[in-house]
């Protein structure tokens, strides 16, 4: 479904990604892992279009991602939650939800137009519709954030440090609400997680970046403690 081919990127003159390199298969469940600053970020913003690339290929379902504008992913099928989650906080939940509409170009049916299915998944945004996003809690923000990627339909969900800063009750429902898509809609899942425990749960499969680079990749059953040791702890 996804496939990055020696993807290279520059800040200025730093080089940040060096070639990196790896695939994901539909119906996935994958964890991009690695310290803080060594690409994890930077390659989904590569991804999403926020970042020019200087070189190499992303490919996803048969189409080329770089040199397109961002716009393009969500219509091909690309749902992406940010770090930091970035909702609009002057808007309802009701207001952002519907920005998921805009971004997939399509129109608004029904009372509200958003999917009821994003209301069984987190019932706590149904409860919400009226209130600014600036309003909620962090963990509720982070499910107003993925409930408006749902609102794509998406093929794949790109989510990145999807439990910072989350209260530990909220992390575990959004470990079940990301599983309970990935078994049963076959949802693919690219997340970066920096939490073990989440991302061994959660994750089927990890590839793990260490200086821009892409250095190994695997089940997560393979996620040795020698390569946590090598490349993850601080």
């Amino acid at each position: 479904m996804l496939q990055a081919r020696n993807v290279n990127q520059f800040y200025g003159e730093s080089h940040i990604l060096w070639d990196a390199t790896f695939n994901l298969e539909p119906g996935s469940s994958t964890c991009l892992m690695g310290r803080n600053g060594v690409g994890k970020t930077t390659f989904l913003k590569v991804l999403m279009g926020l970042l020019p690339a200087r070189s190499g290929s992303l490919s996803f379902d048969g189409n080329e991602l770089i040199g397109k504008p961002p716009e393009v992913r969500p219509r091909l099928g690309i749902g992406y939650v940010p770090q930091g989650r970035e909702i609009f906080p002057q808007l309802t939940v009701e207001e952002n939800l519907r920005l998921g509409l805009v971004a997939r170009g399509k129109k608004a049916t029904g009372k509200n137009g958003v999917p009821g299915k994003i209301f069984e998944l987190f019932p706590v945004l149904k409860k919400m519709l009226s209130r600014r996003g600036g309003d909620l809690s962090g963990g509720q923000q982070q499910q107003l954030a993925i409930g408006r990627a749902l609102v794509l339909e998406p093929k794949i969900l790109v989510l990145d440090e999807p439990t910072e800063g989350i209260q530990p009750n909220v992390v575990t429902e959004i470990g079940d609400v990301l599983m309970h898509l990935n078994a049963t809609e076959k949802l693919t899942l690219l997340l970066v997680e920096q939490k073990l425990p989440f991302a061994r749960r959660v994750g089927q499969n990890f590839v793990i970046m260490d200086r821009g680079r892409t250095v190994a990749e695997g089940r997560m059953p393979e996620l040795t403690p020698e390569l946590v040791q090598r490349h993850l702890v601080v």
